[in-house]
């Protein structure tokens, strides 16, 4: 039964940041060119986001090996996830260089994709102080 409720919560959660991003006003300006897919590692689970011209065009939750292929990650553990989860985040976990400095955070795969859209990613990032994080 647990499985079942944390499935309905991961997709609920997908949704809830599939509409975040595709109405947030800064992510449509200057997401024209925002066409990449990451993952991010948070321990409990794995989520690839596939964005296409500013818009998610797939999130794929807890995929196989070979089952959503990404251009980079962003890991961390579960505990700093839900960090960056909350409406005012504490120092060091109101960003991913923040983190990352921390040594909890790793940015892993093709970085110049991460830099070429790195203002979108942190806004996404942002966007987990409103719809939270799945962990």
């Amino acid at each position: 039964m647990t499985a079942t409720t944390e499935t309905t919560s991961t997709q609920q959660w997908a949704e809830a940041f599939r509409t975040a991003n595709d109405q947030d006003p800064e992510i449509q300006a200057h997401g024209k060119y925002f066409t990449c897919s990451y993952l991010l590692d948070m321990d409990d689970h794995t989520v690839v986001v596939r964005m296409n011209a500013g818009r998610v065009a797939e999130i794929s939750i807890d995929p196989g090996p070979l089952g959503a292929p990404y251009q980079f990650a962003i890991r961390a553990s579960a505990a700093t996830w839900r960090e960056f989860g909350v409406e005012m985040p504490a120092p060091m976990f109101h960003g991913i260089w923040s983190a990352s400095f921390q040594r909890d955070m790793r940015l892993e795969g093709d970085v110049l994709v991460l830099m070429q859209n790195l203002r979108c990613i942190t806004r996404q990032i942002e966007l987990l102080r409103t719809v939270g994080v799945p962990v």
